[in-house]
């Protein structure tokens, strides 16, 4: 393919024209400096999801967009079921449903920096983080698939939190459709002993300040205010996740051709969402998200209990649990219509403005907040959904900073135990069981988190609400 050429069409939207095998146009959302800093590999990817079959209006890459495995991180594409659509395991992600829950403390930062120490000990004794770090949770096949079906709505019923958790989860924290025998046995073995974990990567638990409210409305209705603590974690579907997409993957690739799609790259490996495959895909990614669910709720729990031996009167209340890495199926206009669409989501957040039926009753004439996810010692955002983001692309926003090094060139850059020490003097508290995964994570590895957030807010796909900044960082 040739090199793409770009066009700005606004100060924070670009355009790529349809050409060659492209059916609509590439869209991306950034400003002058983030469009720049976006190599070429990442833009033909853009193009290359553009070429899809049944593909709606526009390939978009929100502004922390970077590669990926077919589809670039930060990439947004719908697809018309009804009109030779596919789904795509490229589009999903290894890590499905890989997102972030905060929920509130009731704390300040004097409650917190008073035992400090003490809680960051805690937290990363009883939180397993970690390479195939495994939990106190052992499954049988029996309680895995009952877990896959049920997702966080499961893990309340065995004890796991309240229900009232679920009301302030995507979908009640439960999504329908999931069907565990579509899961390979090896995907469910993995997972048998990872539930309640953290995992690796740019996975963590973070106890947070807020530091600046942007919109005191919003804020005053997501029960937010300066100063205030919260906790975050974000962390996926671990095992059973990478294990559903490298098992679909190579299914996609050897069936693509027999529907008559001539895949651009191997990595977009796709079939249609009506196929046999595409549903059983469905299926097992279903259960891929419930997993997730289920494992930020059992974190959740677990985060519950180290607050209860230190700060006994602490109630930890959910503010909001949003997934990215994720395809659902989903209600939108186009050209005048409402339709029925596939909505791929991989490094990006759903955004539902106010008014969504979708939304708990409390934040309807708010819109969903949407939790961006800082860089280890950055910043960390949460915005609101805006009714502008529908129309722009189709309910969506960034999803954290985006990746601008490779792992490799980071660990060759910076030490783990260097990284912990200038985050130190900044008076924040890193504790990790790998200080090449420290290294991996810098968070000058990373763009600039309030540069991504900056572009999402000027174009219109989220509010600014609220900035916090780390106090307690637990990675793996």
């Amino acid at each position: 393919m040739a090199k793409p050429q770009l066009k700005r069409v606004s100060e924070y939207r670009w355009l790529i024209e349809p050409f060659g095998r492209m059916r609509v146009p590439g869209v991306i959302f950034a400003d002058n400096i983030l469009i720049n800093d976006m190599d070429e590999k990442t833009l033909t990817q853009i193009c290359n999801v553009a070429a899809l079959p049944g593909i709606v209006k526009a390939s978009f890459a929100m502004p922390d967009a970077h590669m990926g495995y077919g589809f670039p991180i930060g990439g947004v594409a719908a697809f018309d079921p009804e009109n030779g659509g596919v789904i795509s395991g490229g589009g999903v992600g290894f890590d499905i449903a890989c997102g972030v829950r905060t929920f509130h403390t009731g704390l300040s930062e004097a409650d917190i920096i008073s035992v400090k120490e003490k809680l960051a000990e805690s937290l990363f004794r009883d939180i397993p983080a970690g390479v195939g770090s495994t939990g106190n949770i052992t499954l049988s096949t029996a309680q895995l698939d009952n877990m896959l079906a049920g997702g966080a709505a499961w893990a309340v019923e065995k004890g796991f939190g309240t229900k009232e958790d679920l009301d302030f989860i995507e979908e009640g924290g439960c999504t329908k459709g999931a069907v565990p025998a579509k899961v390979s046995a090896h995907a469910k073995k993995r997972q048998q002993e990872q539930m309640g974990t953290l995992g690796s990567g740019n996975h963590y638990l973070e106890v947070q300040k807020v530091v600046d409210i942007y919109d005191t409305q919003i804020a005053e209705g997501f029960g937010l205010k300066k100063g205030d603590c919260l906790v975050s974690v974000h962390c996926g579907s671990r095992g059973l996740g990478h294990q559903i997409g490298t098992d679909y993957l190579k299914q996609m690739a050897s069936q693509a051709a027999q529907y008559g799609i001539d895949l651009p790259d191997r990595e977009l490996a796709s079939v249609p969402v009506n196929s046999p495959l595409g549903q059983d895909y469905l299926g097992a990614m279903r259960s891929g998200i419930n997993c997730a669910l289920a494992n930020r709720q059992i974190l959740t729990e677990l985060v519950r209990r180290v607050f209860a031996k230190i700060f006994p009167k602490a109630q930890l209340t959910m503010l909001y649990d949003v997934s990215h890495n994720t395809a659902k199926m989903e209600e939108h206009k186009v050209d005048g219509k409402t339709k029925q669409l596939l909505i791929h989501r991989k490094g990006a957040t759903r955004a539902f403005g106010p008014g969504s039926a979708d939304l708990p009753p409390r934040y309807k004439a708010f819109g969903q907040p949407v939790l961006i996810g800082g860089t280890m010692g950055t910043a960390s955002y949460i915005l609101a959904g805006t009714g502008e983001s529908e129309a722009l692309a189709f309910s969506s926003a960034c999803h954290g900073a985006g990746r601008c090094m490779s792992r490799t060139a980071a660990t060759k850059k910076w030490q783990g135990s260097q990284i912990v020490r200038e985050l130190a003097e900044r008076r924040i508290i890193i504790k990790s069981r790998s200080m090449r995964g420290l290294a991996e994570e810098a968070p000058d590895a990373y763009k600039n988190v309030s540069a991504v957030v900056e572009a999402t807010a000027n174009a219109g796909l989220a509010k600014k609400v609220a900035k916090l900044l780390p106090m307690i960082c637990v990675k793996g």
